[in-house]
């Protein structure tokens, strides 16, 4: 475990606690400082920091590049990186990037503004992928293959430039399972988003340390926070879009069967190749009697499944408010 951010973690009150210094409130009436939103607040972080210090995402002197979108989930992330790199014992520096792909009616001066009034170094890189991806996908055609791909390109180019270590992606738990799943249904993988991967190139360490923080409580947190959020016109309009099923699917898992999303999540972190098909994980034909495995022979054992009067609820500290 990363020590240093397994420090600051700790360092962070329970989150029903209360502050040792009372918070600045503005003006009666502003909810965003409610103690509610503390609690957000803290458990996003709390979030964060486990998982930097889980996958040794951040060290000393590293300089951590964050592709700020201008979406709820980039927005969160900086923010709590920056939260965090004030308390934590490593020094390391925080470059917010925005790659401005020209999108019709994109306000460009939104994030240098933001960015500028939290005094964050950034850096906005302009490039009109939207032409080429407009001018080389069907209409009607699902443009994020195309787009992902010249935003992966331009991310690592100014990722060199600026000596980044780290590129900082906002990507959180949901989109990780949904991920998971279209490899599955689509793709006949058992794959999802990693929360730690070297760059195709191979000359970057991309994170996601959002990867144990919900889309649910990311959207509560960016709401209170009144980020100027920037609709994408690409994928953002594309409503049919597989991703967009998958949501909807476990969307409705999390209404109907609770716990049910956060038992597939600790999944992610709980593989058994002796008891899966993949013979490069497990060598299946150099098993024999005298083979340890992890597990033993459950074959013809029922599934071991809470029953309806034990299932366990988990229920979020949290309530819908702000």
């Amino acid at each position: 475990m990363n020590a240093p951010f397994a420090a600051a973690e700790a360092a962070l009150p329970p989150a029903d606690a209360q502050p040792l210094v009372e918070a600045p409130r503005p003006e009666a009436g502003d909810s965003r400082f409610s103690n509610t939103f503390l609690r957000l607040k803290k458990k996003l972080e709390r979030g964060v920091g486990k998982a930097i210090a889980d996958f040794n995402m951040i060290g000393e002197g590293d300089t951590v590049m964050v592709c700020v979108s201008g979406g709820k989930d980039s927005y969160t992330l900086l923010s709590c990186l920056l939260a965090l790199r004030e308390r934590a014992p490593v020094n390391f520096r925080i470059v917010a990037m925005n790659l401005d792909q020209k999108q019709p009616g994109f306000p460009a001066d939104v994030l240098p503004a933001y960015f500028e009034s939290i005094g964050v170094e950034y850096r906005i890189v302009t490039e009109d992928t939207y032409s080429i991806v407009k001018d080389k996908i069907p209409e009607g055609k699902t443009t994020c293959s195309l787009c992902s791909r010249l935003r992966r390109g331009i991310i690592y180019r100014v990722a060199r430039e600026i000596g980044a270590t780290r590129i900082a992606l906002g990507h959180h738990r949901d989109d990780m399972l949904e991920t998971l799943f279209l490899n599955m249904f689509f793709g006949g993988k058992i794959k999802a988003m990693p929360p730690k991967l070297v760059s195709d190139n191979g000359e970057h360490v991309v994170i996601r340390p959002l990867a144990y923080c919900t889309e649910a409580e990311i959207a509560r947190f960016a709401r209170t926070m009144a980020f100027p959020i920037i609709p994408c016109n690409l994928c953002g309009s594309q409503e049919n879009a597989q991703r967009k099923h998958i949501k909807t699917m476990l969307q409705g898992w999390a209404r109907e069967h609770p716990g049910r999303i956060e038992s597939i999540a600790t999944a992610l972190s709980q593989v058994v190749p002796s008891h899966l098909a993949d013979a490069s994980l497990f060598d299946f034909k150099g098993l024999t009697r005298d083979t340890a495995v992890a597990e033993g022979d459950i074959a013809f054992d029922r599934p071991e499944l809470p029953s309806g009067t034990t299932t366990i609820r988990i229920v979020s500290d949290l309530t819908d408010e702000d």
